[in-house]
């Protein structure tokens, strides 16, 4: 007779509750650190992101999402302080300037990391418990229909670009082709959002009668909750 062994499994992934708690961490690594340790805090936050959701690393290096994040660093370019690069009417780049961009930046892609990998590993039934078990009826429902929505308009965005690309309809009419592609992102997840609204209102939901759900676990929860308090609390308390 052959034992069943299934209680030796060992989960590789956290569960919601676990999920929830590395997106708060990630956040709290970039945003709480010390500024001389900001490089520490955001390679223990990628680390975890690899360790958990590398989709999420490989999405946040794509093109788009670099340049947005270079355009969010590009004001702190130009703080005051010894000049080390000169750009003629534009200004002058300091080092000072440039340290804090490099900030900005780093900041910016972890905050990508978490919030997509989160959005990406947890359920949308999972986001709405979270709300309603605080006692925020119904808004639980729509946040997370929000969040789940951050894929699906992902994936939209790219597929009409390539679409539009493809086509020509940047080459000649520039400014007409964007306005076709930003009312072709929108009227998608306008639609995405209203099918997924007409579903819960023929299963005859309703913020009234709504009701917290038990979030899911794993026995790995525990250990990395542990592990990472740790690793913060060191980060931020040990001089």
């Amino acid at each position: 007779m052959i034992r069943s062994r299934a209680w030796l499994a060992v989960p590789t992934k956290p569960g919601t509750a676990g999920h929830l708690f590395l997106f708060g961490w990630s956040l709290a690594l970039v945003l709480l650190a010390p500024t001389p340790r900001i490089w520490l805090a955001a390679l223990l936050a990628v680390l975890a992101a690899a360790c958990f959701y590398p989709g999420a690393i490989l999405r946040a290096f794509r093109p788009r999402w670099l340049l947005l994040m270079g355009l969010m660093a590009l004001p702190s370019l130009f703080l005051p302080g010894p000049a080390v690069l000169n750009l003629g009417t534009l200004g002058s780049v300091s080092a000072i300037g440039l340290q804090s961009a490099l900030r900005t930046m780093l900041r910016a892609l972890v905050i990508l990391i978490a919030v997509d990998g989160f959005t990406a590993s947890v359920d949308v039934g999972q986001i709405a418990g979270l709300f309603e078990r605080a006692g925020l009826q119904g808004l639980g429902f729509a946040v997370g229909v929000a969040l789940n929505l951050l894929p699906i308009l992902r994936d939209t965005t790219v597929v009409t670009w390539q679409s539009l690309r493809m086509r020509g309809g940047l080459r000649r009419q520039p400014l007409r082709g964007l306005r076709y592609y930003f009312v072709t992102v929108t009227g998608s997840a306008l639609r995405r959002a209203g099918d997924i609204a007409l579903a819960a209102e023929a299963r005859a939901y309703s913020p009234d009668n709504s009701r917290s759900i038990p979030l899911d676990s794993t026995l790995l929860d525990r250990p990395l909750v542990v592990t990472a308090t740790i690793l913060l609390l060191a980060l931020l308390l040990v001089p």
